[in-house]
């Protein structure tokens, strides 16, 4: 892989930092100063700052997040996802939740379990609670159900059923953009809360809206188990 996806999937820094450190003469591989985009393999010796690159031990938080958090990692962005935990080692987060929703996130420092949580052709699922603003009908559970064009692509078959006159439940196996928000408005509803409340094996639980924490061993264990 390239140097900067190596340094990113051993929890160093992202790939845009990477090239920085790269420019900056940081980086040396067998020796030799690294140039961007180098590729390497996993028994090259690496070195930043003089001290060999080994794997970080992975980290794995969830957060539920508070609308008005935006998930980057973008420092430009005042509402950034990693200011508002406030770790001083390098995370990201595993996807997205769109800055007026709410709810679980889960953020990490391995860059290879990321990817195997994101594959869209490993079928994971996430749950959701949606309130619209207009009394459900079957009509509307049933479209949220069925296949449907969303413009920017199709979505599968999911499950869905009423919790509420206004609130559904919903369980997707794809992560396109604002997917919920799309389905509901092609459907004639506008949500008015979208809160994520699990993440394959991973649940929200009681964590206060706000509040973060790490996983602890039984959540690893059956995550891992889901991935491996």
């Amino acid at each position: 892989m390239r140097i900067n996806k190596l340094l990113s999937n051993y929890g160093y820094c992202s790939r845009k930092k990477a090239n920085k450190w790269i420019n900056e003469g940081r980086i040396y591989i067998n020796g030799s100063l690294a140039f961007e985009g180098q590729w390497v393999e996993e028994y090259d010796e690496i070195r930043l700052d003089g001290e060999p690159v080994k794997k970080k031990n992975p980290l794995y938080i969830i957060l539920n997040k508070p609308p008005g958090i935006i998930c980057t990692r973008e420092e430009a962005e005042a509402d950034n996802i990693i200011s508002y935990i406030g770790l001083s080692e390098y995370i990201f987060p595993v996807g997205r939740l769109d800055k007026e929703s709410q709810g679980l996130i889960l953020l990490t420092n391995n860059g290879d379990t990321a990817n195997l949580i994101l594959e869209s052709d490993n079928i994971h699922e996430k749950e959701y609670l949606v309130t619209v603003n207009r009394d459900i009908t079957e009509e509307f559970i049933g479209r949220m159900k069925s296949p449907m064009n969303i413009m920017i692509g199709m979505t599968r078959a999911c499950h869905a059923e009423k919790i509420s006159d206004r609130t559904f439940r919903i369980i997707l196996t794809q992560g396109m953009n604002r997917q919920i928000r799309r389905m509901c408005r092609a459907s004639g509803y506008e949500v008015t809360k979208l809160e994520r409340t699990r993440i394959l094996s991973i649940s929200l639980g009681d964590l206060p809206l706000g509040c973060w924490r790490h996983l602890d061993k039984e959540e690893l264990q059956a995550l891992m188990k889901i991935l491996n």
